[in-house]
């Protein structure tokens, strides 16, 4: 089905046609453009999508939305960034089902993902998702963008890293239900404490439509915070946790063969079971937040727990994957793609029910501010708990971790991804499970890549 026309392009955005075209999909960053995708021409900082008009369209872009002349089929603005938001708008317009906006210190796309994989599964609807990480200023408008018009679900991952980001994206994503995931130390470069962090991330609350839902962690310290913020806006209140007062609460969770998690839930007034393919408390409480989402916008639960049960994990995101190691193998768990303290406690959690020996690869956790050596430092605990015998730490960041591992665990620490994979080459012995951690500017994920290209 086309996604947009010329016509409908320069209506939204109220540019100029240069000439009729239909596209299918959107897109500004030129090396993703595919078949019949509409290509829109940021100007940055750094650089001018203008540039990669001809590269665009080589690779089958079906049309263009410009600010300068081009014999391209296109629409011409005043600002393409504008004209991006523009789209964004009028696709929210043009969808009548629901909107979910998802955000929180941890957990948030790892959660989107598993609730489109729930909504997804509903016999005869569509649902919709932001893909990868596409949750900042350009992310969300551009996930909007490729919203088609007969989405019955749209879940929409939504980031930040300074107050009133979110601000102006819950604007744009208009939420009939906003979940906030957990509250965490992120971005404590920028943002002074936990409350502070609480009250950006409770900004998604302002953008829900009349009669929305609000979805609140019981279990969060600032869980009063969030509902404060969300009162205002939101026609109900739903809170998610293992406490038993929780309106969506697990009242047992057993681990089960494999790593999973047999749950045990009531969700309003029902009780449903269900098992989480994937490992990790956090998990558990990923989980209940799907299933009050699930709830609250009248999906079917029973395809929920179907869902969590079969999915697997995400790349950078708990994915596994298993590497060759002389004559023999290991299990890495790739949590390579961002951290925090929280999300390191987490999956270090999930590395101690791992078999085999345990090795740590853990890479600097960046924008926490001058908390920074006490957050990495705070750290040690959790890896002896977790029964690492051999740390990898990687970046400067990670000097005050390794002062408080000495005489505890063995480690090398080194500066970069490409030393920490040259250590590897020669700790790495078959039957390892390996959990590599750390912020995405670390660069990890090439790691993983040269890990699974072969460590023999």
């Amino acid at each position: 089905m086309t996604l947009w026309t010329a016509t409908e392009i320069a209506a939204a955005t109220g540019g100029t046609a240069a000439a009729d075209f239909v596209v299918d999909g959107v897109a500004f960053d030129s090396r993703e453009v595919g078949e019949r995708d509409l290509f829109i021409g940021l100007t940055g900082e750094t650089t001018d999508g203008h540039r990669f008009l001809d590269q665009a369209f080589a690779q089958g872009a079906g049309g263009a939305i410009v600010s300068q002349p081009t014999a391209h089929p296109s629409v011409r603005v005043a600002d393409t960034f504008a004209a991006l938001e523009d789209l964004a708008r009028a696709a929210r317009a043009r969808v009548a089902g629901k909107v979910i906006g998802v955000t929180g210190s941890v957990g948030k796309t790892s959660t989107k993902e598993a609730l489109f994989a729930a909504l997804d599964r509903a016999p005869g609807r569509r649902a919709h998702r932001s893909v990868k990480s596409y949750n900042n200023h350009t992310g969300v408008p551009l996930s909007l963008a490729r919203m088609p018009a007969d989405t019955d679900f749209a879940v929409l991952e939504m980031g930040m890293n300074h107050p009133g980001e979110l601000a102006h994206l819950t604007t744009l994503v208009r939420p009939h239900v906003a979940l906030v995931t957990a509250i965490a130390p992120a971005h404590t470069e920028f943002l002074p404490d936990e409350s502070a962090i609480a009250d950006a991330k409770g900004e998604i609350f302002r953008g829900l439509e009349p009669g929305g839902t609000a979805i609140v962690p019981f279990d969060s310290p600032h869980r009063d915070r969030l509902i404060d913020a969300a009162r205002p806006y939101a026609g109900r209140i739903v809170t998610f946790g293992i406490n038993r007062e929780a309106d969506v609460r697990a009242s047992d969770a057993m681990v089960v063969r494999g790593g999973g998690t047999f749950v045990n839930a009531r969700v309003g007034g029902r009780d449903v079971s269900f098992t989480i393919a994937q490992p990790g408390r956090h998990w558990v409480s990923n989980a209940l937040a799907v299933l009050a989402v699930v709830d609250a916008v009248g999906a079917d639960l029973a395809l929920a727990g179907l869902a969590l049960g079969e999915l697997g994990g995400l790349p950078g995101r708990g994915a596994r994957l298993t590497v060759r190691v002389g004559d023999g193998e290991a299990t890495v768990i790739d949590e390579s793609y961002n951290a925090n303290p929280a999300s390191m406690r987490a999956t270090l959690a999930v590395l101690a029910l791992a078999a085999g020996r345990h090795v740590a690869v853990l890479g600097e956790m960046r924008e926490l501010g001058e908390g920074s050596a006490d957050f990495h430092a705070g750290l040690a605990d959790d890896v002896v708990a977790a029964r690492v015998e051999t740390a990898v730490l990687v970046g400067e960041a990670m000097r005050p971790l390794a002062a408080a591992l000495e005489g505890q665990v063995e480690f090398v620490h080194v500066p970069d991804a490409g030393q920490a994979l040259e250590r590897l080459r020669i700790l790495i012995r078959p039957g390892d499970t390996m959990l590599v951690k750390g912020s995405n500017g670390v660069g990890l994920s090439r790691l993983v890549s040269g890990l699974a290209n072969g460590m023999s």
